[in-house]
């Protein structure tokens, strides 16, 4: 029920301009019983609006200023733009034209490519093209680093540990500061614990493409309750809350047994905020059917069309856990897991002023950056 004060584009403690300054406020604006929320940050999203970040189009550039610029009225100020597995050639003329940047009027800002693959179990693809999957040969690291061509850009790498020579990969990325994630794996629980022991801090939407919990072996799954991760660690986990990639009870269970690590996802692709129909998915052709997303001619899941904001909801309508959890499953944590806590995913002195006003249901009213208003629903419900 308090006042927020914002100053270049920062949280400012209001102390100092009390009683040093003695200043006020330039310009105040009512929230009109609004909730005030840090900006939503999503690590994993391979597009939308007919944008397909697997694509090495001519006019990329442009393609990721329209998702940075429509996602902010799904309260997402800070995006991961992911690529799925696809060929070398792709990640090299696509990874050149992202580059890290701050959010504003443009759209929000973007964080880092995440990629997912092309390091992963051929019995765990889900919609990844099978003829592009890699291993890892005798020089693992620089296996990789032909295949992307380059990691300027590179925030998250999902990998599967159960691969040999993973380890060093593993320690390798860490030690460059890129986040590795678990995921398109048949690991155990051994591996997936040996992989977190080598810096591995992510689990790549949990439940999805990966071994189904078994009470002998959880597999990855284990993680979450695992009694093996380094002091001072936490491992986070990625959930698709969309009604559809994990049924409302999984998501409890996963909350439950590790709400702290709980980070939400959308796994958007290029059909997200268009009409049903046939979309890409990278090298693949999907089908759009109401909230499903398939490859054409068959059942497996691939990506999502839902918004971060319908995640948040959907979380929160299916755990019943408090607003604050809610909305910190969207912005707190994914900002821990990227290690920007100090800057983004909160409301605390110092940190960017990436802001959201939702009302009492989670709607998203009116989405800030850097303290400027950046999108705002019109009246009329447009």
């Amino acid at each position: 029920r308090e006042d927020l004060w914002v100053r270049e584009g920062k949280i400012l403690n209001p102390e100092k301009l009390f009683f040093d300054e003695k200043g006020s406020a330039d310009v105040q604006l009512d929230c009109k019983d609004s909730i005030i929320a840090p900006g939503f940050i999503d690590v994993q999203i391979n597009g939308g609006f007919g944008v397909d970040f697997s694509l090495a189009t001519d006019d990329f550039k442009s393609g990721i200023d329209l998702v940075s610029q429509k996602i902010l009225s799904h309260g997402v100020t800070s995006f991961c733009p992911t690529l799925v597995t696809s060929p070398s050639s792709v990640y090299h003329q696509v990874l050149p034209q992202i580059s890290v940047r701050n959010g504003g009027a443009h759209g929000a800002g973007i964080l880092g490519a995440h990629l997912e693959g092309p390091f992963i179990s051929k019995e765990k693809k889900g919609a990844h093209p099978e003829h592009c999957l890699r291993t890892f040969e005798a020089g693992a690291f620089q296996d990789l680093l032909a295949t992307y061509g380059s990691l300027d850009c590179v925030q998250i790498v999902t990998l599967a540990p159960e691969m040999r020579r993973s380890s060093e990969v593993i320690q390798e990325l860490t030690k460059r500061g890129i986040c590795v994630s678990l995921g398109h794996s048949v690991a155990n629980l051994s591996q997936a614990e040996e992989a977190v022991q080598h810096g591995a801090t992510f689990i790549t939407h949990l439940f999805n493409a990966m071994l189904p919990f078994h009470h002998r072996d959880p597999g990855i799954v284990g993680l979450l309750t695992s009694d093996r991760i380094p002091a001072g660690r936490r491992v986070f986990y990625g959930m698709i809350s969309d009604g559809i990639h994990t049924n409302p009870a999984a998501l409890r269970i996963a909350h439950r047994a590790h709400p702290k690590g709980l980070v939400l996802v959308t796994d958007a692709m290029a059909g997200m905020g268009l009409a049903p129909g046939r979309h890409t998915l990278g090298q693949q052709v999907v089908e759009i059917d109401g909230l499903n997303t398939y490859i054409a001619g068959t059942k497996t899941l691939s990506g999502s069309v839902a918004t971060m904001d319908t995640c948040v909801r959907h979380f929160q309508e299916a755990t019943g856990c408090s607003v604050e959890t809610a909305l910190e499953a969207a912005s707190l944590h994914p900002a821990q897991l990227l290690g920007i806590e100090h800057k983004k995913g909160t409301l605390n002195y110092d940190s960017d002023a990436d802001f959201l006003m939702l009302n009492d249901n989670l709607y998203v009213q009116a989405t800030y950056i850097a303290g400027e208003e950046v999108w705002r629903q019109d009246v009329s419900g447009m």
